[in-house]
């Protein structure tokens, strides 16, 4: 059987699994855009751009600083469990304790950490296919930019959109460290590591696991190719051991102490949030396609070639759950996505320049960046963003509630049903009465949001409305001008501060 990176006249073997391609794509084109898109990143964790779960992951840090044992709900007044709390967020959170940085900086640490993690972690992980120079820097791009002409975002995906957002989401920090436990496991098969080497390397799943189980489940996909993809066939011996990982995994797993993991595995009420994975999968994935068959080309060499076995297992798992209903399989998708992307780097890395495969990929990469350059706008001022780009599809930026929590002080209760609001006033220390989030641990979840709705309800009389007040312990109602509630004026509360796009600020003071 050929080795699968390349075709046979153009190889020397290296090493078990590694080829050695001749010289081939030009490096110095792939390695300076790489290495442009990774600068573009690295500003990303300066300016943070806010528009989606950054508030979550903020809240989860505050709660954890106000209490490193019993940090309660990160969104509500409620000692329930929380599945965001995870060996990496209780990490950030003693560094925070112990330099004095706000929570904001403690986010941007983590996300430099989490970038450098995730270039390492690619970089390993493509070494163990080749040793194209090449192949690193064109992975990279293959990673951010190899998606379709319809702008997609979502953690856990390492679209370059995707990144820009979540670069500080422990998902971030759970796929850079999947790439690395990925290498690892090539290394211990490859390298016949023994019982107490993998026994030291069932760790690291069970705290991709906990940092963000929807990854965690395309780590676990990915290992589970790269063992049936293993040449040669491991022994039985080998085997043993690596079964051996699953041991300190799973002890972990079941003694985290903030929160039973594996009551997850049953938990439902996630579908409908992730019912949008499954909506215009030609637009967005289309470029993909090249990767898919650059797996071809590779499953024709070696019938059980890792990537296209990761491929096949992520993309029959993301089928399943469209066909059945379980719209929150769709988190899967990076796990046909990757093997993808990588099979079409290392495709194109053991070919020359005049290759057709070559000029065929850097038209598409382009593709995918134009479709995604509206990230540039995170990090340029308004006018320095060059014309062509001011009408370039974007994730728009929320706006800022900051100036909400210079009124409202850490743990008091805010009611309020704005959808940017519930999901950022927690990241400054204040509760909401709603969880802008489902939340398996909470079981008065939907009595919370039936709360908020009858408070501005145009029909609730005022006795409900102070009942519901005083119920939840709200202390503070922001509400926009026009909306039903208690009305301005009314003695129950007290104008604090009228903010930006017609919201008002108003503190309880009856109680």
């Amino acid at each position: 059987m050929l080795p699968a990176t390349a075709p046979a006249d153009r190889v020397t073997p290296v090493a078990h699994g590694v080829t050695r391609p001749r010289p081939a794509a030009p490096r110095g084109a792939a390695a300076g855009a790489a290495l442009l898109l990774v600068v573009l990143l690295l500003l990303m964790a300066v300016r943070l751009p806010w528009a989606g779960d950054l508030g979550m992951h903020a809240a989860v840090l505050e709660r954890l600083r106000t209490d490193l044992l019993h940090p309660g709900n990160p969104l509500v007044d409620a000692d329930t469990p929380s599945p965001y709390v995870s060996p990496w967020t209780v990490l950030l959170a003693l560094l925070g304790a112990a330099t004095g940085w706000d929570t904001f900086s403690v986010l941007r640490a983590a996300a430099v950490v989490d970038l450098v993690l995730l270039v390492t972690g690619v970089s390993a992980f493509v070494r163990t296919f080749t040793r194209a120079r090449s192949a690193v820097p064109m992975a990279l791009l293959c990673l951010l930019l190899l998606y379709g002409v319809r702008l997609f975002a979502w953690s856990g995906f390492p679209g370059l959109t995707s990144l820009a957002l979540t670069l500080a989401y422990p998902s971030t920090f759970a796929l850079a460290l999947a790439f690395h436990l990925w290498a690892l496991l090539r290394g211990a098969l490859a390298h016949g590591w023994g019982l107490p080497g993998h026994l030291g390397l069932g760790l690291l799943p069970a705290v991709v696991v906990l940092a963000h189980p929807f990854t965690g489940a395309v780590a676990v996909l990915g290992a589970a190719a790269l063992l049936l993809g293993a040449r040669p066939w491991p022994t039985g011996a080998a085997w043993v051991r690596m079964a051996a990982v699953a041991v300190p995994a799973l002890a972990v797993l079941a003694c985290w102490p903030y929160y039973p993991f594996f009551s997850l595995l049953g938990a439902d009420g996630l579908d409908a949030i992730h019912r949008p994975l499954y909506d215009h999968l030609g637009t967005k994935f289309c470029l993909v396609l090249l990767g898919v068959g650059a797996l071809a080309v590779r499953w024709w060499r070696d019938r059980r070639d890792p990537l296209a076995l990761f491929f096949v297992l992520g993309a029959a798992v993301f089928a399943l759950g469209g066909l059945t209903g379980h719209q929150a399989w769709g988190r899967i998708l990076p796990a046909a996505l990757i093997p993808a992307q990588l099979a079409l780097a290392i495709e194109v890395a053991g070919r020359r320049p005049r290759d057709l495969l070559v000029p065929l990929t850097a038209l598409v990469l382009g593709i995918g960046a134009w479709t995604q350059a509206g990230v540039l706008t995170y990090v340029l001022r308004p006018a320095a963003v060059p014309p062509v780009l001011r009408h370039v599809h974007r994730i728009a930026p929320w706006p800022s509630f900051r100036w909400v929590a210079r009124e409202v002080p850490k743990g008091a209760t805010v009611m309020t049903d704005n959808y940017y609001a519930l999901r950022m006033i927690p990241a400054y220390g204040p509760y909401t009465v709603a969880p802008a989030y489902p939340d398996v641990f909470l079981r008065d979840e939907g009595r919370r949001w039936e709360a908020t709705r009858r408070y501005f309800a145009p029909a609730a009389s005022r006795a409900e409305r102070l009942g519901i007040l005083k119920e939840y312990g709200v202390r503070w109602v922001l509400h926009k001008g026009g909306r039903a509630g208690l009305p301005q004026g009314d003695p129950a509360l007290r104008k604090a501060v009228r903010g930006p796009a017609g919201f008002v600020l108003s503190e309880v003071v009856v109680r």
